[in-house]
């Protein structure tokens, strides 16, 4: 079928078109397709084919725009989240490709922690985050998306911004472009 159907009206729905309309704005992201589809993936736990141990190869120069990490330690790093669930997402990630939090060293164990608290006030400071949500999904069972290589999220919230938005408020919360959100924790990042 071409052209309206008789009575159509952006925003209405007719006896030809599926649904009610629900007066929500949509915001198009095709870039998680390439997340729900599994792109970029590793197919296996082999450190060569996972995006963590690639990740911190990538070079740091602002102008290179593949780099999202924030801050690099000695044995671990922060990194932006590539799909993220609020602005300011953040990844704290050993060096080592491991996959449990119990393979950690001491000292490894000890900078995740350290890099997770400066990742905390630093987006406390730029964003005035009133809240987080921090965790580490051990396994594909319990929702690890990479589950061969360990990393605990650090997740921004402020009051209203995931909770009831889109039923109560009719919107959908619209995160900054992640080059931006890098950038201003790079150069805001408190240790």
């Amino acid at each position: 079928m071409s052209g309206p159907v008789d009575g159509d009206e952006p925003g209405r729905a007719t006896g030809e078109t599926p649904g009610e309309p629900d007066g929500l704005q949509r915001l198009w992201t095709p870039h998680r397709m390439a997340y729900i589809r599994g792109e970029n993936k590793p197919s296996d736990a082999s450190e060569g084919e996972c995006p963590f141990c690639r990740i911190p190869r990538t070079d740091d120069d602002p102008g290179h725009a593949d780099s999202l990490v924030v801050r690099r330690g000695e044995l671990t790093y922060a990194v932006l989240n590539l799909y993220p669930y609020a602005p300011g997402h953040l990844l704290v990630c050993p060096y080592r490709h491991i996959a449990d939090y119990t393979q950690t060293t001491d000292a490894e164990a000890a900078e995740m922690a350290d890099l997770t608290r400066q990742a905390m006030r630093t987006l406390r400071e730029v964003s005035d985050a009133a809240g987080f949500n921090l965790g580490m999904n051990q396994g594909a069972i319990a929702g690890a998306g990479i589950s061969a290589h360990l990393h605990q999220h650090v997740v921004p919230r402020w009051p209203g911004d995931q909770n009831f938005m889109p039923v109560v408020g009719r919107t959908k919360v619209l995160p900054e472009v992640l080059d931006q959100t890098r950038d201003l924790l790079r150069r805001s990042w408190v240790a």
